[in-house]
C-alpha cells in the first residue's frame, strides 16, 4: 500500500504515545533523550502498567523527565536514584519501578548506590544514558569519556596517566550476582531504536517477574557537548563509541529463573 493510499484510508501509521505529555521538551535538538522517553512511554502503555509505574528522575539533563512522561515520579538527590528505587520497590512490590540516569549521576556520584542496588537483586530497572560527557553542567569529562576524547576539563583529550580509564559500568554490573538482565543499546538508527525498545520491555518484564535487577545502557550522543551537529554526532558515535562500548546483551539469565 502506498503512502497516498494509507492517508486516503485514514489508517494510523504512527502516533505520539499517550503517556508523553504535550509540553515542549528542554533537550537540545538531536538529543537521544527524547527518543528514549518515547520508547519508555510506549513500553509502559503496551504493558498496561500506566497506573502502576513509579519512575525516579536524576540530577542531570533528564532532571525534568517527570514533565514529559505521565507516570508517577520521584526526584532523587544526585546519584541516589537506585537507593530511592530500592525503597520504593520494597514498599510497593507490585509497582514497575525504574530509574532514568545519565553517566555522571549513575556512574560517578552514584556509583555506590548503583552497584549495591543492582547486587541486591532489587527487582528494579536502571535506564542508563551514556553520552560520555557531562551535558547539563558544561561538557566536563565523565567517567565514561573515551581516551583521547576532548571535553571542557580535558581539552587535550582524556589521558590515562592523569584521568584513568573509561568506566564500563555495564560490564561491572553483568558480573554481579544480583543482576538478571544487563544490555547495551543505542537509538541512532531505526533498527537500533527497535532493539532498544525490546530491551527496555524485557528489563521491565523481568523486574515485574521478580527475577532480579536490570540495567539498560543506551549509548547516546551529546551534540551540544561534543560541539557537533546531530548528523555528525551520530557518525562520531558509530565510529568511536561503539567500538569501545559494544552493543548487545551482556547478561540475560531471565529465562533460567
Amino acid at each position: 500500500m502506498t503512502r497516498e493510499e494509507i492517508i486516503e484510508k485514514g489508517q494510523v501509521v504512527y502516533k505520539k504515545p499517550e503517556l508523553i505529555n504535550d509540553v515542549p521538551m528542554h533537550y537540545c535538538p538531536g538529543c537521544s533523550h527524547g527518543v528514549v522517553h518515547k520508547l519508555i512511554a510506549e513500553v509502559v502503555e503496551e504493558m498496561g502498567m500506566t497506573e502502576k509505574t513509579i519512575a525516579i528522575s536524576p540530577v542531570g539533563c533528564a532532571v525534568f523527565a517527570y514533565r514529559y512522561i505521565d507516570v508517577d515520579w520521584q526526584e532523587a538527590a544526585h546519584g541516589r536514584a537506585p537507593a530511592l528505587a530500592s525503597a520504593t520497590k520494597r514498599l510497593w512490590p507490585d509497582r514497575l519501578v525504574f530509574t532514568y540516569q545519565g553517566d555522571g549521576d549513575l556512574a560517578c556520584i552514584g556509583t555506590a548506590e548503583t552497584i549495591h542496588a543492582l547486587n541486591r537483586a532489587e527487582n528494579i530497572t536502571l535506564i542508563f544514558i551514556n553520552n560520555a560527557i557531562y551535558g547539563m553542567t558544561g561538557g566536563q569529562m565523565a567517567p565514561t569519556t573515551l581516551l583521547g576524547m576532548k571535553t571542557a576539563t580535558c581539552p587535550y583529550g582524556r589521558d590515562v596517566s592523569l584521568h584513568g580509564y573509561p568506566l564500563k559500568i555495564s560490564d561491572i554490573a553483568a558480573m554481579l550476582d544480583g543482576t538478571c538482565y544487563v544490555t547495551r543499546q543505542a537509538v541512532h538508527t531505526v533498527g537500533a531504536i527497535n532493539r532498544a525498545k525490546k530491551a527496555i520491555r524485557k528489563a521491565f518484564e523481568y523486574s515485574m517477574q521478580g527475577k532480579g535487577s536490570n540495567l539498560v545502557e543506551i549509548v547516546s550522543t551529546c551534540n551540544s557537548g561534543w560541539k557537533m551537529n546531530p548528523a555528525k554526532s551520530n557518525k562520531w558515535m558509530e565510529e568511536n563509541m561503539l567500538s569501545f562500548y559494544h552493543l548487545g546483551d551482556l547478561k540475560d539469565t531471565g529465562a533460567e529463573k
